[in-house]
């Protein structure tokens, strides 16, 4: 897809189109060891293959869009080495050739020549691993992700930074500073990523950078102080279904940020296969239940 001049067209842009056609659910490609088990696969290359086409079939089979971006976890298919590696690539090419955005859940955050060969890899259109957008870590510091957030503008790509997560241990990093000044370390991601967008997007556009906030501790934004409604870019939910958020209780716990949320659930959907007919219906009721709330 491409601007009218050329250039490609803005990720904040196809995101919110492909969210308004399918609704706002992004399905999680996470193939556990456990999962695979349950679907009659082995925990091999091959297993991770059937895996993602089949979840593939089911967010986007005979030509339908049941989802507005697929999520691989990319640690799961880096475990199997360069044969695992080659499964998640075709599963980003397929996914491509079915016109279904895709996030890589790769979660990179480093310094210099290593953060451009991370955003190379996961971003540039020539790369076998280039992805609609990419999770990042700023826990290096956000401005160590400037580059990455420049290419991905330029490629018509996003990011998604990490800043609230519902594991225990983030919010001794994430809610520190509370008191000071400048606000909690995650208000002062949220900040940043509001003024690149502030200063990237297009007119009428969400801008490339997304933030990862936990569909069950989005209420915490408030209590930090946190502007998510002004960030000018979508929010990437984990966390539906499974770990216990509902779609009321995540547009409760979101507010006015409601309409930027992309939730994702993976095993709560996945759990349904192995057949692609059980897993469609698992997206059409979850995809159902976020599009009423």
């Amino acid at each position: 897809m491409s601007a009218t001049d050329g250039a490609p067209a803005p990720f904040g842009r196809r995101l919110a189109e492909a969210m308004a056609a399918a609704g706002p659910l992004c399905l999680g490609v996470d193939p556990h060891p456990g999962l695979l088990a349950d679907w009659g696969l082995e925990d091999t290359p091959a297993g991770l293959e059937e895996f993602s086409v089949r979840a593939l079939a089911a967010a986007a089979g005979e030509g339908t869009l049941r989802v507005a971006a697929l999520k691989p976890q990319v640690a799961l298919y880096e475990r199997h080495g360069s044969a695992g590696v080659a499964a998640l690539e075709r599963l980003l090419a397929r996914a491509r050739d079915a016109g279904v955005l895709t996030i890589a859940d790769a979660k990179r955050g480093d310094i210099g020549s290593t953060m451009d060969g991370y955003a190379a890899a996961w971003l540039d259109p020539a790369s076998p691993l280039a992805a609609d957008a990419v999770t990042l870590s700023p826990y290096l510091g956000y401005g160590t992700l400037s580059a990455t957030v420049e290419r991905a503008r330029a490629a018509g790509r996003g990011v998604f930074v990490l800043a609230l997560t519902s594991n225990p241990e983030g919010v001794s990093v994430q809610h520190a500073g509370a008191a000071e000044p400048e606000g909690a370390v995650a208000a002062r991601i949220v900040a940043a990523a509001a003024a690149d967008n502030a200063r990237l997007a297009e007119a009428g556009d969400w801008g490339p950078v997304g933030l990862v906030v936990g569909a069950t501790v989005a209420d915490r934004a408030a209590a930090l102080g946190v502007d998510l409604a002004g960030l000018r870019g979508p929010l990437l939910a984990p966390g539906y279904g499974a770990q216990g958020a509902t779609a009321a209780g995540m547009r409760d716990g979101f507010g006015r940020a409601w309409p930027q949320v992309l939730a994702t659930s993976s095993r709560d959907i996945l759990r349904q296969g192995p057949e692609v007919g059980a897993l469609t219906r698992a997206i059409e009721a979850a995809r159902a239940e976020l599009t009423a709330a």
